[in-house]
C-alpha cells in the first residue's frame, strides 16, 4: 500500500499558443488507505487527471509521486494500480474466471493453482463466486461490475482508480453499490481515486472530495466542508442538491441591496466588507424559511411557482414580484406540502445560515455558521 501525491500536474494538448489546457497546476495529497473523489462537470479534467495517474496519459508538468517513487515516466504496466473502467472493458468470450485471473495471469509468475485459489477468494468477496463459470454476456450490469472489482483486486495494487464505475447502472442498483464499494474499500483499505460527476457520490462515498472546473482545482476537502464552507461561487452552486440559491447585489455600509430584496447585515457579517463592494448572497434551499402570509411582518413576500413534493421532503420553487423573468429560488420543506402554486408567502433568511461572496472575484468572503441548527428563528442552541 502506498500514499498518492500530485503535485502541480498539468496536462496540455497541442503544441505551443494553440495547445488546449486540460489539467492546470493540480496538487492533491491522497494519505495511504483513504478514498479521494474528484468531481465535477463534464469536460473539466477529472478522467484525465485518472488518466495520467494510471499512465494511459504522460504529465506535461508536474509530478506524480506514489509513496517514495516518482512514476512520470513509469509505464502503466509497472505502477502497480488497478483500474476500473465506465464500460467495464470485460472480455465477452472469456468466463467471469478467466476474465478475473487475466492479469495475475500475464503480469505475475504464479501457479494455476494459486491464481485459482486467490480468483475464488476474490470472487467470494465479491459475491460472484457462483458465477466463475459464466460469460459477461449471461449476468446483469451490477454482476458485471463486480467482476471488474474483482479484476483489480485480485491484483492487491497500491492505488485503486474508478472512472465512473456506476453510472451505468439503475438507480437503486447504484445506491446499493456506493454502499458496497465504501465497505470494500475500508476492508481492503487500498488507497482509492474516484472519478464521478455525481455529486451525491461524491458527498456520500469520499473520506475527501477534490472539486474541478475546467481543469483547475477549486477545493480540496471533507464532503461537509465543500458543503458548508465552500470556497467559491462554483463549489458552493455545484455541491448540494438542490443547489444553493445565490443573489447578486452589493454592499452599502448596512444591508446588500438586490434586484428583489435589501438584506439588512449585523457587525458580524459585514465586518469584512467594504461600502459599494459587489457582493453575492447565497443561502441553502434548507435554511430558507417559509411562513404564511399575514402571520407576521418580518421578511420577504414572495409567491410560489411550484411545489415538488419527493415524499420526505418538498421542494418548494419560490419567486419575488421583482425577479427577473424566469429567477426563480428555491427551499426545501419536510412532510406534508402546506404550500401550493400561487401562494403568496413570507420567506427570511437567517443571518447564520447566509454565504457571502465576492461579486467580482467569487471567493468566499464569510460561510454560514456550522453552529446554526437550523431552527425556524435562526438561533443557537
Amino acid at each position: 500500500m502506498a500514499g498518492l501525491e500530485l503535485d502541480d500536474v498539468t496536462k496540455v494538448y497541442g503544441d505551443g499558443n494553440a495547445g488546449v489546457v486540460a489539467v492546470n497546476d493540480v496538487s492533491v495529497e491522497v494519505p495511504d488507505g483513504d478514498f479521494l473523489v474528484l468531481v465535477g462537470p463534464s469536460g473539466c479534467g477529472k478522467s484525465t487527471t485518472l488518466r495520467m495517474i494510471a499512465g494511459l496519459e504522460e504529465v506535461t508538468d508536474g509530478e506524480i509521486r506514489l509513496g517514495e517513487r516518482t512514476i512520470n515516466d513509469v509505464s502503466a504496466q509497472d505502477r502497480d494500480i488497478a483500474m476500473v473502467f465506465q464500460s467495464y472493458a470485460l472480455y465477452p468470450h472469456k468466463t467471469v474466471r478467466a476474465n478475473i485471473s487475466f492479469g495475475l495471469e500475464e503480469s505475475t509468475d504464479r501457479s494455476d493453482a494459486q491464481i485459482d485459489e486467490t480468483v475464488e477468494e476474490t470472487a467470494a468477496l465479491m459475491g460472484i463466486d457462483d458465477l466463475l463459470d459464466r460469460k459477461p454476456g449471461e449476468l446483469s450490469g451490477g454482476q458485471q461490475q463486480r467482476v471488474a472489482l474483482g479484476r483489480a483486486i485480485v491484483r492487491d495494487p497500491d492505488v485503486f482508480l474508478m472512472d465512473e464505475p456506476l453510472s451505468n447502472l439503475d438507480a437503486k442498483l447504484r445506491a446499493e453499490m456506493r454502499t458496497e464499494l465504501q465497505h470494500l474499500q475500508e476492508r481492503l483499505g487500498v488507497t482509492t481515486v474516484y472519478v464521478t460527476h455525481d455529486q451525491t457520490e461524491a458527498m456520500t462515498m469520499g473520506d475527501r472530495i477534490a472539486v474541478l472546473n475546467e481543469g483547475e482545482l477549486q477545493q480540496v476537502g471533507t464532503p461537509l466542508e465543500c458543503y458548508h464552507e465552500p470556497n467559491n461561487l462554483f463549489v458552493a452552486g455545484f455541491i448540494g442538491e438542490p443547489s444553493m440559491n445565490v443573489f447578486d447585489g452589493h454592499f452599502d455600509g448596512e444591508r446588500i441591496e438586490t434586484d428583489a430584496f435589501d438584506y439588512p447585515l449585523g457587525s458580524e457579517a459585514s465586518a469584512d466588507l467594504e461600502d459599494g463592494q459587489s457582493i453575492v448572497l447565497g443561502i441553502r434551499p434548507e435554511d430558507v424559511r417559509i411562513g404564511e402570509r399575514g402571520t407576521d411582518d418580518s421578511g420577504l413576500e414572495a409567491v410560489v411557482s411550484v411545489v415538488e413534493p419527493m415524499g420526505n421532503e418538498n421542494i418548494v420553487h419560490l419567486r419575488f414580484d421583482d425577479a427577473t423573468d424566469g429567477e426563480e429560488f428555491v427551499a426545501t420543506t419536510e412532510g406534508v406540502p402546506t404550500v401550493s402554486d400561487g401562494d403568496r408567502v413570507r420567506v427570511s433568511f437567517p443571518e447564520r445560515a447566509i454565504h457571502l461572496f465576492d461579486g467580482e472575484t467569487g471567493e468566499a468572503v464569510t460561510n454560514r455558521q456550522l453552529a446554526f441548527t437550523g431552527a425556524d428563528d435562526g438561533t443557537l442552541p
